[in-house]
């Protein structure tokens, strides 16, 4: 019996012993492994080249046109140093400067961590509306549109637009006479639709006036236009670079048409006769004209 019981305690010393070794062996193994794979790491984040950083001012949450712009609305990230946009704010005390009374309002809609430009938003103390949008030396002029004039709706601020005259001209021209299309202004700039002057508009919106910035002697021009024919206006395209020249067109023009040469005029011939009196009569004889 007790050599039973001592065979099968060796066995299962043996056993146990196996057991541990296996262990022993498998962990070592993964240690082994995982020390490579932590090697190879570092090794991959050495050969990494470090990208130099700039901490900018990103915006905290979507901001819509219109409105003031505060401390809590925006943030500060680190930003690769040569993928900065031209008029990036670098630090709070250059968006909201200490010794400047007002505050600065949203110009254009951003969605969040979009970065701050000066071109998104208004001076401190300058308001949101058209004024701040009128470059120096132009004029904000608006007329009247309807759905077939204002490009189906399409029209958004800060688009570019040609404006293209319809109407018939009094007076004796060169040219004249019947009712004549001619563009009379290239790429002007539309700053407000309606009351909205945002372009952050969704969906086509059918406009009843538009508001362009334009010069005083462009001002003249559209006003002399909108009281005497019909304005209609041609969307310029984002690629559209070529420099529309004058163009007109008429009714001849349109249809392909030429003037009908006129009709000549038949000459009558001159006839020439003498009287004489036969008797009770008076005979007409013709004879060659002398002159």
């Amino acid at each position: 019996m007790r050599a039973v019981f001592g065979l099968v305690l060796i066995v299962g010393v043996a056993l146990a012993g196996g057991a541990v070794y296996l262990a022993r062996d498998y962990i070592s193994q993964h240690q082994d492994q995982l020390a490579r794979e932590r090697q190879a790491t570092q090794d991959a984040l050495a050969n990494v080249k470090s990208v130099p950083t700039v901490e900018v001012i990103v915006s905290n949450r979507p901001l819509k046109y219109g409105e003031p712009l505060t401390v809590e609305d925006v943030r500060i990230v680190s930003w690769p140093e040569d993928a900065i946009p031209d008029g990036t704010f670098v630090g709070m005390a250059d968006l909201f400067p200490e010794n400047v009374i007002g505050d600065r309002f949203v110009l254009r809609a951003m969605e969040k961590d979009e970065a701050i430009l000066a071109v998104k938003v208004t001076n401190p103390g300058e308001p949101a509306g058209l004024i701040s949008r009128i470059e120096k030396g132009k004029r904000a002029f608006a007329f009247r549109v309807d759905v077939a004039s204002g490009v189906s709706g399409f029209l958004r601020p800060g688009d570019y637009v040609d404006v293209y005259w319809t109407g018939s001209v009094s007076g004796n021209y060169e040219g004249g006479g019947g009712e004549i299309t001619r563009l009379i202004q290239t790429s002007v700039e539309l700053i407000a639709v309606d009351q909205t002057a945002g372009s952050d508009l969704t969906g086509a919106t059918i406009a009843r006036t538009v508001t362009v910035a334009a010069t005083p002697e462009q001002v003249a021009a559209l006003a002399q236009a909108q009281n005497t024919g019909r304005m209609s206006l041609a969307l310029v395209g984002v690629q559209g670079d070529t420099v529309a020249s004058a163009i007109e067109v008429n009714q001849q023009k349109l249809l392909g048409l030429k003037e009908a040469a006129p009709t000549p005029v038949a000459v009558q011939k001159k006839v020439c006769t003498v009287n004489t009196r036969r008797g009770g009569e008076i005979v007409k004889t013709e004879i060659p004209c002398t002159n």
